[in-house]
């Protein structure tokens, strides 16, 4: 890489991030003094040069190439260490600019929508430990609006999540517990959840508990219905609906290989029950009425995937699934890193968008604007 390219490559990205580097950096504890480095922004584009694939080696040798100050490896990575709520702060920063710049978009009901997951990202060596990256997407932006970092302990749950009263969720069988969303019911929030067969106990509104293949054995390939059912949460016992849709046969045939792989992933004995619900999709939610129909909240539902491919592409792409570090500081750090890169890629794909080939930038256009009817 030219170091003219280089330059402009950061030009672009500067202005992406706070104005105050140095200040941000001091405030995180990423620096005390700037000892080996000529400035918080020579650092920072060091390190980001190493979160772009470069090992911590090629990173100091490019950085000399390039004129922006000489260091070595082991320099970088006492740096990288402490960077861990620098680049948070910087995540923050990006996430804030990226929705003031966002059109509001009014769906059904003037709801907001948003998918919630969480991957794993695994430390090296068979006995590495593994940390887990809580993710949110909004609909249909599909920018990502929070993230967390957590420990494998802390498990897929709505408890990580501030979930507002106007704000629909939709959420895969790991967050189907009944606890969590009789919560989400009393902050007046919505959801469309993956029903969690082996956990979630489902009633007739008469209080008789659910069979559910008698329930579901009328149902024709392609025809979706729902029910409207209780569950009990505590002493409270509250009303839900079920969504359901048969697969058809190859659809359903794949889907009980991969409950057959799992359960020998986990060492369980499949039940016969399981490969039988394995030819429906399940879901729950607290959406009621006539714009509502089953039809209409699976084919929501199926939205969800797109944070599955949010995952692929930070784990292909950017090489997030599996962790090059083992101390639990640049770990966290380096996690970090990774997603204020993907941030910075989701924000330059938005400006994309108005971005005009002779280089204009979004001043030059705003000002232009009262002529855009000439243009």
């Amino acid at each position: 890489m030219e170091s003219g390219l280089l330059n402009e490559s950061w030009d672009v990205l500067r202005p992406l991030l706070p104005a105050d580097l140095e200040g941000l950096a001091r405030q995180s504890g990423l620096v005390r003094r700037l000892r080996g480095f000529e400035s918080v922004e020579v650092l920072t584009r060091m390190l980001l040069m190493h979160g772009s694939g470069l090992s911590l080696e090629q990173a100091a040798l490019r950085a000399a190439e390039h004129g922006l100050g000489r260091t070595t490896a082991v320099a970088l990575h006492e740096r990288l260490k402490l960077a861990g709520g620098y680049f948070e702060q910087l995540c923050r920063h990006v996430q804030v600019e990226l929705r003031s710049q966002t059109p509001e978009c009014q769906w059904p009901q003037g709801w907001k929508y948003r998918i919630i997951d969480a991957t794993d990202v695994s430390e090296p060596g068979a006995t590495g430990s593994c940390w887990r990256v809580h993710y949110s997407l909004q609909l249909p932006g599909l920018n990502c609006d929070h993230f967390q970092l957590t420990n494998y302990h802390q498990g897929e749950s709505f408890k990580h999540w501030k979930i507002a009263s106007d704000e629909v969720v939709l959420a895969d069988r790991a967050y189907s517990h009944r606890k969590e969303l009789g919560r989400l019911m009393e902050l007046g929030a919505h959801f469309i959840v993956r029903l969690n067969t082996g956990l979630f106990a489902l009633e007739h509104p008469n209080g008789e508990p659910i069979e559910l293949l008698t329930l579901l054995a009328p149902l024709k390939v392609g025809k979706a219905t729902s029910w409207e059912l209780h569950f009990k949460d505590g002493k409270q016992r509250r009303k839900i609906r079920l969504c359901a849709l048969r697969k058809s046969s190859t659809a359903a045939e794949k889907s009980r290989r991969k409950a057959c792989r799992r359960a020998q992933q986990e060492r369980v004995n499949l039940q016969e029950d399981t490969l039988k619900l394995a030819e429906y999709v399940l879901v729950l939610t607290n959406l009621h009425g006539k714009p509502w129909k089953a039809s209409t909240l699976l084919e929501l539902y199926r939205c969800r995937w797109q944070i599955e491919l949010a995952f692929k592409r930070l784990k292909s792409l950017l090489q997030l699934g599996h962790l090059p570090k083992k101390d639990p500081g640049t770990a966290r750090a380096w996690m970090q890193m990774k997603l204020l890169i993907a941030l910075l890629i989701e924000r330059l794909l938005f400006d994309a968008k108005f971005f005009f080939p002779w280089g204009y930038d979004r001043g030059a256009i705003e000002q232009m604007e009262c002529v855009s009817g000439v243009l």
